[in-house]
C-alpha cells in the first residue's frame, strides 16, 4: 500500500485503502477465494460481539468468518460509505445482508433475512490489517431472526422484568 507524503503522512492512499476495504470484506464472504492472506498480517488479532475472546492469526479468524458463511450462506457485505484512514488506522463500514439458512454448533438456523450494519476499526501494518475490531448491533441482529423479542414490545418488558428491572410499560 502507498502511502501519502506531506501534511497528513502514513496515511494510504484512497485507491489502496479501498482495495484494502474491498479485500476485506471479500475475505468475510470467501467469494471466489478470497482469504485473509491477501489483507491481513499472519499475525492479525480479532475481536467482535460474537467472538467469545480475541482471535489471534489467520486461522483463528478464518474459522471465525466461517461460522458466518455457515449461517448466513447467501451472505454478502456491502461497503456503505467511503473506508477513513488516519496514520496507522483506518475504518470501513459495512452492511451484512443474508438469509439465517444454515446451522451453526450454537444455533439452529432461522430461515430469515437479516440486515446488520457495523464497522470494522483495524490497525494498518506495511498495508495490512495487523488487528481489527468489528462493532454491531447484536440485538438488533437477534431480533431480525426472532431470537429476542423487539424494542419496546411487550416481549421486551417481559425480559427486563425477567432482568430485575421491574415491570416497564412497551
Amino acid at each position: 500500500m502507498t502511502e501519502a507524503s506531506g501534511p497528513g503522512a502514513n496515511v494510504p492512499e484512497r485507491a489502496s485503502l479501498d482495495a484494502l476495504a474491498s479485500a476485506w470484506a471479500a475475505a468475510w464472504t470467501g467469494r471466489n477465494g478470497a482469504r485473509f492472506e491477501s489483507c491481513c498480517t499472519h499475525d492479525v488479532s480479532y475481536e467482535d460481539p460474537v467472538a467469545t475472546e480475541l482471535l489471534e492469526g489467520l486461522e483463528a479468524l478464518s474459522r471465525h468468518a466461517q461460522l458466518l458463511r455457515s449461517a448466513f450462506p447467501d451472505a454478502r457485505i456491502e461497503t456503505t460509505s467511503q473506508p477513513l484512514a488516519a496514520g496507522s488506522n483506518a475504518c470501513f463500514p459495512w452492511r451484512l445482508l443474508g438469509t439465517h439458512s444454515g446451522e451453526t454448533p450454537t444455533l439452529p438456523a432461522t430461515g430469515r433475512f437479516a440486515t446488520v450494519h457495523g464497522v470494522h476499526y483495524a490497525e494498518l501494518s506495511e498495508g495490512r490489517i495487523r488487528r481489527a475490531r468489528g462493532f454491531f448491533d447484536l440485538y438488533d441482529a437477534a431480533t431480525q431472526l426472532g431470537l429476542l423479542p423487539g424494542r419496546g414490545s411487550l416481549g421486551a418488558a417481559g425480559l427486563r422484568l425477567l432482568q430485575g428491572f421491574g415491570l416497564t410499560r412497551p
